[in-house]
C-alpha cells in the first residue's frame, strides 16, 4: 500500500509539472505586457519570466515543472494561478494537481480574471487597481498604491474597503473630510444593492450585518434604505506627502466574475496632473 500511494503522488508531481509546462509554453510575452526580443527561440515563455509573475524563485519553479518539488502551499498555488493568468477552470485543475480538493474559497475570491490581468499588465505606468465584489482590492500597479497605500495584504473582514471604512479611521485619511458622509452612504447603497441580488446568507449579507452589529454610523445609514446611489467619477484624495489630488475614475466591469478595474487620471495641466504623475514616477507611499 505504501508503494502504491508513493506511485500515486509522483503521479500528481508528474501531472503538475506536465500542466505548469503546457500553460508556460501557451503563453506568451505579448499576454503579459512584455517583449518578446529578437533571440527568443522557445515557445511561450521562460520560468525566469514565469517565476518573477508568480512571485518565486526560478529555481523552485523549475523543480515544480519537473516533479521534484515539495507539495506548495495553497497560497503559492493561488500565484501560480495568477502568474500563469489561469481561467477558473484551469485554477481550480492546478488546485487538484497540487494535492488540494479545492481552492479556499478566500483564494477563490482573489482570482483575478485573465481578460482583466492582460488590461493590467500594459497599465504598468497607469494608476489602475482590480476590485472584488465587496470591494477587496486584488490587484495594485505601483502608482495605485502610492496613491491609496497597499490594500492587498488584508485578510479576513478587513479585506473589504466597506468594512474598513466603517470600522477603521485609517481607511479615510486619503478621503477629502468633505466628502467623507457622501462616501459612507454611497458604500452603505451599494452593499444594500448586493444583497439585493445576493440573497440572504450570501457573504454581502453577513457584511452587512456584521456592520449593523459594529458601527453605529452603518447601522443609521441601513435603516434609511437609501438605493441607487453610484460613486462619483470625481475623486477628491488628500495624499500625505503630495497634498490633495483631485482625479478622474474610470470604471470597467468583468460581469462573470464579479470585479471592477479602476483607472484613476489627472486632467492634463492641472497640479493634480503633475502630482499624480511623481506619484507614477515613484510608485511608492513611502517617500523620503
Amino acid at each position: 500500500m505504501a508503494n502504491d500511494r508513493t506511485m500515486d503522488r509522483s503521479f500528481e508531481r508528474s501531472s503538475l509539472g506536465a500542466f505548469l509546462r503546457a500553460r508556460r509554453a501557451a503563453l506568451q510575452p505579448d499576454d503579459v505586457g512584455l517583449r518578446r526580443g529578437v533571440r527568443r527561440r522557445a515557445p511561450g515563455l521562460r520560468r525566469e519570466e514565469v517565476a518573477e509573475l508568480c512571485t518565486m524563485s526560478a529555481d523552485y519553479f523549475a523543480r515544480l515543472e519537473r516533479g521534484d518539488g515539495p507539495q506548495p502551499s495553497e497560497q503559492m498555488v493561488a500565484a501560480i494561478a495568477r502568474g500563469l493568468r489561469l481561467t477558473p477552470d484551469e485554477r481550480d485543475h492546478l488546485f487538484l494537481l497540487a494535492g488540494y480538493r479545492t481552492a479556499r474559497r478566500d483564494l477563490r475570491a482573489r482570482h483575478v480574471s485573465p481578460g482583466l490581468m492582460r488590461v493590467m499588465d500594459g497599465l504598468a505606468g497607469t494608476t489602475a487597481q482590480v476590485m472584488g465584489p465587496l470591494g477587496e482590492t486584488l490587484l495594485q500597479t505601483p502608482s495605485a498604491v502610492a496613491l491609496l497605500g497597499e490594500q492587498t495584504g488584508y485578510t479576513g473582514n478587513a479585506r473589504s474597503a466597506t468594512y474598513r471604512w466603517f470600522t477603521d479611521p485609517v481607511a479615510r485619511e486619503r478621503y477629502l473630510a468633505d466628502d467623507h458622509a457622501t462616501n459612507s452612504r454611497t458604500n452603505v447603497a451599494l452593499l444594500r444593492a448586493a444583497v439585493a441580488r445576493d440573497g440572504s446568507g450570501s457573504p454581502a449579507a453577513d457584511l452587512a450585518g456584521l456592520l449593523r452589529s459594529t458601527s453605529e454610523e452603518f447601522a443609521a445609514l441601513w435603516d434609511r434604505h437609501e438605493v441607487g446611489l453610484r460613486w462619483s467619477e470625481d475623486k477628491r484624495f488628500v495624499h500625505p506627502q503630495v497634498g490633495r489630488l483631485d482625479v478622474y475614475c474610470q470604471l470597467l466591469l468583468e460581469p462573470d466574475q464579479g470585479q471592477s478595474l479602476l483607472i484613476f487620471t489627472a486632467t492634463p495641466g492641472t497640479e493634480s496632473h503633475e502630482k499624480l504623475a511623481l506619484l507614477t514616477v515613484l510608485g511608492t507611499d513611502q517617500f523620503a
